[in-house]
């Protein structure tokens, strides 16, 4: 028990200044990056129950944050459909979904490295596409759309999320190394996602 003591009071102080978006200062004075935690560590050195992770993205700051209860365990950064203001209407409008949401499936990908299957469209989804077509908003003949996920990117295109331009339709793409990271946290109907704009 000591031990594991040790590894959290270790772990503190980084996890702190990942989760304030603190840069260590070198003696010379420049900021440098804290180095990346793995999510695994996190949990494991912090006690948390892996099936509590839950998962939330802010589109405006393009953010991916894990959770546990209200605590940010990490941020990831992301990139969203191509047109990434306001919820996704209908299919091909290439717009991220907004919402709470679950998942209902993962795979390995063989373009995409992993794709984690976000239940769209839910309960929600379809309440406010019907309000919309009602409204007129969008067709009477409109089709929803599907096939939302969590993906990475081609092998070796991880600068495909450090640019921060949105290229996906309506997915969220994270690094490979990040979708690692969270993929083991999905548990299929049970884990929940937030996304907001």
């Amino acid at each position: 028990m000591q031990n594991a003591s040790f590894v959290v009071l270790a772990l503190l102080p980084l996890w702190v200044s990942c989760q304030h978006g603190g840069r260590a200062r070198d003696k010379e004075g420049p900021s440098v990056e804290p180095p990346s935690i793995p999510l695994h560590r996190l949990v494991d050195s912090l006690h948390i129950d892996p099936a509590a992770i839950r998962f939330h993205v802010d589109k405006s700051d393009r953010t991916f944050r894990a959770l546990a209860g209200d605590r940010v365990l990490k941020t990831y950064p992301c990139v969203l459909g191509e047109a990434p203001v306001g919820d996704k209407f209908q299919q091909g409008d290439r717009k991220t979904p907004e919402g709470t949401f679950t998942f209902r499936s993962k795979r390995v990908h063989a373009k995409w490295h992993k794709f984690i299957w976000v239940d769209y469209p839910n309960a929600e989804s379809w309440r406010r596409f019907r309000e919309r077509q009602r409204s007129g908003s969008i067709g009477a003949k409109a089709d929803i759309g599907g096939e939302i996920g969590i993906h990475g990117v081609p092998e070796g295109m991880d600068h495909w999320i450090d640019a921060g331009e949105d290229w996906t339709w309506g997915c969220i793409a994270l690094k490979n190394a990040d979708v690692d990271e969270i993929y083991r946290y999905i548990l299929p109907s049970r884990t929940s996602m937030t996304i907001v704009p």
